[in-house]
């Protein structure tokens, strides 16, 4: 538990916004006790507040600051880090709206009846590879990231000694016939995710400490002071910070953690094929800032950094609408995401917390083993099959034991799990997630399903009814639904009432779509926020404007594969690695993959402004010079003069610029 944790530790401004939170939470606490309210248990102590005591309280806690207005510049080219500034519906924290939810029904009981399937017991998806699996975590994570309240700030508070609900402890308890139950006194530790503060309601909301964008934050953080931290700022190169100590065959690997900072997103240890996928991009992020600085030697560090970052965003973002999710949802894909229209302010791009709690869908198609592979695609000796519990927490392996090829190697050939009714989660997950030593491994689907009370999220009928689908009351409708009556006989004897079940169980318990790995209630909550994650993007990649016509035809080649050709020793890979391939008959040569063409990212200072207007800043020390410009047929730029008006402090004088050449921009 304590490592989980560590991965969702807050850091930088969500650690300001989580702890003025926690105190707000705290002072609500000791009002309630000291106004004797403990017996009301759905008394509102805010409802004896007057507006004004509440200001102080929002001032004290240092919420007030928490939930400023943000001043956005009137026109940038690149996107913020925190994702700031992107849409106006995008306040300064970015919350989930829901309440705590309690249920009687013991999550790990559930988990055992249901969810649980032995290691040797499953079956193969004959279809999908295990990047396809990956790449649906990779994803995720830069989509949300619900951190970890602050256990801890008292001494006496330890959630792995007390079966105690007493937050942010909310343990997770055995049902009187589990194995594992080592005591009557024994829980598996569990902590609430954190909150956030809710200006005027005050109500318990949690926080999203990823961007929710498709932008790439896996690889550079939502947080400015992270952001710089993981960048190379010892050179004008615009290079993410690479390992000092430690090189891949020649190639570069992600930095050592420290006590302060995180490598990139912090949950990159968490397994191996999720390191190896950081380090892909990170690499990635260098080569096309080392490619393009040869085209553009007159670019600083920052443009160079800020370009190939826009590049790699655009990247995961082709790849997660081109390829990712059309597997995924299959004929329900145009029906939740249909063809892109433009950019709309109104659409809210918000992770959703059923979202975050719906994509953790992946989890049944885990399997057991980590597969390493040599350049011939056989088994890297005697550590090439690795129980999946050994590689938690597990980076050294990277190191030590050959480097990131033969994880992709594995990954590329290997089957992802099928999700199947009967076979949903593995041992490996259900009881030793992160178990390092002989203390009890925890178990992620009965964690799934606290999150999502922790959270107050309404079960699964409740969510069929938002996506206009049936709501099945009884055992019959159940076993229509599910199109298993043994299945649906279980869920009712642990539940009682469909309205009971939990989401999470739920959603990964019915048929999938034809072709696809979900079925139509995830199909909805996905396919929706995956739409809204597009259209309320202002720096989506097709947004008019983002890119150049020629940029968006050099986009459109991109693939997972030519990322892992660029970036990696591998020689010979399949054009599709999400789909299954066979050695050596699926495989190409590299060279014969599409590469993306970066001539179009060189500056053309001069034909490039022919019969164009537009707004455009130059920087002139701190000051910022907004003017309009226009293109004459000797295709140099005539800019009149232009006078800052007085309220700009920094500019409060006039400049006449004449034949200002486009290469300044």
């Amino acid at each position: 538990m304590d490592f989980l944790k560590h991965l969702k530790d807050p850091i930088g401004r969500t650690r300001s916004a989580v702890r003025a939170a926690d105190y707000l939470e705290t002072t609500l606490k000791l009002l309630k006790r000291k106004l004797h309210l403990s017996g009301e248990q759905r008394f509102n102590v805010t409802d004896l507040l007057s507006r004004r005591q509440k200001e102080m309280i929002s001032k004290g806690t240092g919420c007030d600051y928490q939930t400023r207005s943000i001043k956005c510049p009137e026109r940038d080219f690149y996107r913020t880090i925190t994702g700031e500034c992107n849409n106006s519906l995008i306040p300064v924290t970015r919350v989930f709206r829901h309440g705590i939810k309690g249920c009687e029904m013991l999550v790990r009981k559930v988990s055992n009846e249901i969810a649980h399937t032995a290691n040797e017991n499953i079956t193969a998806d004959q279809q999908l590879s295990l990047v396809f699996m990956h790449w649906g975590q990779w994803v995720n994570h830069d989509i949300d990231l619900a951190p970890a309240s602050g256990e801890g700030a008292s001494l006496e508070l330890q959630c792995h000694t007390s079966c105690a609900f007493k937050p942010p402890c909310f343990p997770i308890k055995f049902p009187a016939d589990d194995s594992r139950m080592l005591s009557p006194d024994t829980c598996m530790p569990f902590v609430q995710s954190a909150s956030v503060c809710s200006p005027g309601t005050f109500q318990r909301e949690q926080l999203n400490a990823a961007t929710s964008f498709v932008d790439a934050s896996t690889v550079y953080g939502s947080d400015d002071a992270l952001a710089r931290s993981l960048r190379n700022l010892t050179s004008q190169l615009g290079l993410m910070a690479v390992n000092q100590d430690f090189l891949d065959a020649g190639l570069e690997l992600l930095p050592f953690e420290n006590m302060t900072h995180s490598i990139c997103d912090k949950r990159v240890t968490e397994n191996l094929g999720l390191s190896a996928m950081h380090t892909l991009f990170v690499r990635e992020h260098n080569r096309l800032a080392t490619q393009l600085r040869k085209l553009n030697p007159h670019w600083d560090g920052e443009k160079l950094y800020q370009e190939s970052r826009k590049i790699v965003i655009a990247i995961n973002q082709i790849i997660t609408y081109r390829d990712y999710l059309p597997l995924l949802l299959a004929e329900e894909t145009s029906k939740w995401i249909p063809l892109y229209s433009g950019y709309n302010e109104k659409v809210d791009p918000r992770a959703s917390n059923v979202f975050s709690l719906a994509f953790r869908f992946g989890h049944t198609s885990v399997q057991p083993f980590v597969s390493r592979l040599n350049e011939s695609f056989q088994p890297l000796g005697s550590s090439s099959h690795v129980p999946l519990h050994l590689t938690f927490c597990a980076p050294w392996r990277i190191v030590m034991e050959g480097g990131i090829d033969p994880l992709i190697r594995g990954m590329v050939v290997d089957h992802a799990k099928l999700m199947k009714q009967n076979q949903l989660l593995i041992e490996e997950l259900q009881n030793h997630l992160f178990e390092q030593t002989e203390v009890m491994g925890l178990d992620l689907g009965a964690m799934n399903m606290q999150r999502g009370r922790d959270h107050g999220l309404p079960g699964y009928n409740t969510w069929r009814g938002f996506c206009g689908l049936s709501q099945p009351q009884t055992i019959e409708e159940l076993s229509e639904v599910l199109g298993n009556p043994k299945l649906a006989k279980k869920l009712m004897n642990v539940y009682g009432t469909p309205y009971n079940i939990d989401l999470w169980i739920g959603a990964v318990a019915e048929p999938v779509v034809s072709q696809g790995r979900v079925g139509p209630l995830l199909s909805c909550i996905i396919g929706t926020q995956f739409r809204n994650l597009r259209d309320g993007d202002r720096f989506w990649w097709e947004n008019p404007g983002v890119f150049t016509p020629q940029q968006l035809q050099a986009l459109r080649k991109i693939s997972v594969s030519r990322v892992i050709c660029d970036n990696t020793h591998i020689k010979k890979i399949p054009r599709d690695v999400f789909k299954i391939n066979t050695y050596p008959k699926d495989f190409t040569d590299c060279q014969e993959i599409d590469v993306l063409d970066l001539s179009s990212w060189k500056d053309k200072p001069e034909s490039a402004t022919k019969g164009t207007n537009g707004l455009r800043s130059v920087k002139n020390n701190t000051c910022t010079m907004k003017f309009f410009f226009y293109a004459y047929e000797n295709e140099r730029i005539k800019v009149s003069t232009l006078t800052l008006p007085p309220k700009d402090d920094d500019c409060p004088f006039s400049y006449t610029l004449l034949h200002w050449s486009l290469r300044c921009c």
